[in-house]
């Protein structure tokens, strides 16, 4: 479908949802049980655009990677530290984690490998990651000389070592080296030039390394640390349901003055963005967590708010597209890095919010929504699966809203209309 329009809830939303495996939890997974020392299973992983390029690219390695959808679960035939090929063509459509941490991990092969994405990827800078690699004696470069994929990587091993890379565009060139850094021998301490954006995602490395039984720790996350000769050891994995996901429904029931419980996340997640729910909190909602789920209640009105999204800059859409609905000016800050993702967001969010009769300034680095009731209109998506998520929660409740090139949201989230359409019938 080329077009789908999002149908208006008759009263307020009461439901239980699942969501998916984690994106992030799953690729992260994968990069450390293909460098685990035997076979590892990966439970309630998921199934989208992102984590099959990535289980593709590691096949392409000459890894065994076998995967069971309908289970839910991909074994992976670890190799012990190493890259079973001297040489491989890797294509990796627009996924950010996927380019990132298979840079870092050919850097651990002997040979030439050449990573490339679709026209988007070929605009989001890696160069960081780039230098990052050089220093440790690596030779990584841009093809092209602009610092964006296609990247080459010729490499003889990679024993560790120090080195600094810039922090404010993306935290993925961070955990890149992190993940690999148990299997070098020397380690690896890496230094922080200016402020890290989405520390938490550093969080969440460290707990997939710990679990595969591996260390890490950072000062303040300005110098982060691995030991060298670690290695990681195979094990029963179950990645967590995706708590970026899971933002949407709990923006929708803010939205709608209702009430939405997701089951298998709770307090001990190591996902940043469940701090989503705490934005939501502020702006009036009530919030009630347990071990195993996270439950939003919320108001027939919600507040303005002034907050800081650097860390949990993904569920910055989410807060963007229920801000129109708040009784004072919702201003969401520090996310400039967020132009260079998917799409430029907040260029896309204020087009979109304005398209749709919004009121909305546009700030390099944050944006200033409005209250305005927003009128029935297309929304375009950019490619983009978290503008496309996002802007649905509009259409719960202003009637008209449809959404264009709805298919983009394979990338993360392949039937999320229809779970949001099981919702609102």
């Amino acid at each position: 479908m080329s077009t789908i329009e999002i149908h208006p809830l008759s009263s307020p939303l009461d439901a239980v949802v699942t969501v998916p495996g984690s994106k992030s939890d799953t690729n992260r997974a994968l990069i450390v049980a293909a460098l685990a020392d035997g076979s590892s299973q990966l439970r309630g992983a998921l199934f989208s655009d992102d984590t099959q390029y990535m289980a593709g690219a590691l096949r392409a390695l000459g890894l065994t990677v076998l995967t069971d959808e309908t289970a839910g679960t991909i074994r992976v035939d670890g190799q012990n530290g190493g890259v079973p090929v001297s040489s491989a063509d890797l294509f990796v459509g627009n996924a950010g984690t996927a380019m990132r941490f298979l840079t870092a991990l050919v850097a651990l092969g002997h040979g030439r490998y050449v990573l490339d994405g679709t026209e988007r990827m070929r605009e989001r800078p890696i160069q960081p990651l780039l230098d990052g690699l050089n220093q440790l004696g690596v030779r990584a470069t841009a093809q092209h000389g602009n610092g964006c994929p296609p990247v080459i990587v010729e490499t003889d091993g990679l024993h560790g070592g120090r080195v600094r890379m810039a922090g404010h565009q993306s935290s993925q060139y961070f955990s890149a080296l992190l993940l690999i850094g148990p299997c070098t021998r020397d380690g690896l301490e890496i230094d922080v030039d200016g402020d890290l954006v989405s520390r938490p995602f550093i969080d969440l490395t460290a707990s997939v390394m710990r679990r595969f039984g591996a260390e890490m720790r950072h000062e303040a996350y300005t110098r982060l640390i691995v030991p060298g000769g670690q290695g990681y050891r195979a094990r029963k994995y179950n990645v967590e349901p995706d708590a970026t996901n899971a933002s949407y429904f709990f923006a929708a029931a803010a939205v709608t003055g209702g009430r939405v419980r997701v089951e298998g996340l709770g307090r001990d997640s190591a996902q940043g963005d469940l701090r989503f729910v705490d934005v939501l909190e502020r702006m009036g909602c009530r919030i009630i967590w347990d071990d195993r789920s996270i439950e939003v209640i919320g108001r027939s009105r919600l507040h303005g708010i002034d907050i800081d999204m650097s860390g949990i800059s993904d569920t910055a859409l989410t807060l963007a597209a229920i801000a129109p609905f708040a009784d004072g000016p919702v201003t969401i800050r520090g996310i400039a890095h967020t132009r260079l993702q998917e799409t430029d967001r907040i260029a896309a969010a204020v087009t979109e919010l304005r398209r749709l009769g919004g009121g909305v300034d546009e700030f390099p680095d944050r944006m200033i929504i409005y209250p305005a009731l927003p009128h029935a209109g297309d929304v375009e998506t950019y490619d983009d699966h978290r503008m496309a998520m996002s802007f649905a929660l509009i259409g719960l409740r202003v009637p008209g809203i449809r959404i264009l090139n709805p298919a983009c949201v394979r990338k993360t989230f392949p039937d999320y209309f229809e779970r949001l359409a099981r919702l609102t019938a």
